[in-house]
């Protein structure tokens, strides 16, 4: 007779080995509210639009916003002024060019680039450098006959990338060194 174990003991037991297996590789689960020393609240400011797209800084901001509150790891103030962090800049960028062709010259694909220039700078003035390349991305998206169709390709396509460059800024802010280097006041250059 053959005795069979239980399935929870079964999944208890390949969750350990599981877990034990990532820690072993040196995965480890992100804890964002300690992450960045002496900073709990923070600040998005209104960004500036540079490019020709109406209402792209707002697809930004809330795409910054909500990738903020995920991760959870710091409170979302209104007012730079008492927050320990600011995140400000401007989307630099967004280009949209045919990429992809039929046999009769029709495009089949747009692609669309935005670049973004933020800083996040702590309270006292100092600033967390961004990776500049965790602020540049493009998408493609499908063309088509329907005008309708093809303008809400493109609005998705900048909502998908305003969510990727948005994940990008905060890991690099979270991952970058604490400040810039202090230079002592009595130093000469």
């Amino acid at each position: 007779m053959r005795i069979r174990p239980r399935s929870a003991t079964v999944r208890a037991a390949v969750l350990a080995v599981v877990l034990a297996a990532l820690a072993g590789c040196g995965y480890a689960p992100i804890r964002y509210r300690s992450a960045l020393p002496g900073v709990e609240t923070l600040a998005i400011g209104p960004l500036t639009n540079e490019t020709y797209e109406p209402g792209v800084e707002s697809v930004v901001l809330d795409a910054l916003r909500r990738e903020a509150l995920a991760r959870g790891g710091l409170r979302l103030v209104e007012d730079p002024e008492v927050a320990d962090l600011v995140l400000s800049g401007a989307v630099r960028r967004l280009t949209i060019a045919p990429r992809s062709f039929s046999s009769v010259v029709l495009s089949l694909e747009y692609e669309v680039y935005m670049g973004l220039e933020l800083r996040a700078t702590r309270r006292g003035g100092r600033s967390i450098v961004i990776d500049p390349r965790a602020q540049n991305e493009s998408e493609l998206y499908l063309a088509s006959a329907d005008l309708e169709a093809m303008r809400k390709n493109r609005r998705e396509a900048i909502r998908r990338l305003a969510g990727l460059l948005a994940d990008r800024v905060w890991d690099s802010v979270y991952q970058a060194p604490t400040a810039e280097p202090e230079v002592p006041e009595s130093a000469t250059p």
